[in-house]
């Protein structure tokens, strides 16, 4: 049992990595968090990318450490 989730997790990730591809995440490297959240985020939806899901990140209002 423990070995089908894996395999389902793996191509999971496999098929989010290909959706990543197919919107050319992959042709320049990220050149800012939001652009590599986005990239990440895309990888972890998997085959909802393809149900409609486009995930985009914003890295602009990031939480200030306390002082």
């Amino acid at each position: 049992m423990h070995y089908i989730g894996s395999l389902v997790l793996i191509v999971w990730l496999i098929v989010g990595a290909v959706a990543a591809g197919q919107r050319s995440d992959y042709t320049h490297p990220p050149a800012n968090c939001s652009q590599a959240a986005t990239i990440a985020v895309t990888i972890v939806a998997g085959p909802l990318n393809y149900l409609g899901v486009n995930p985009k990140i914003s890295c602009r209002h990031l939480p200030q450490p306390s002082k």
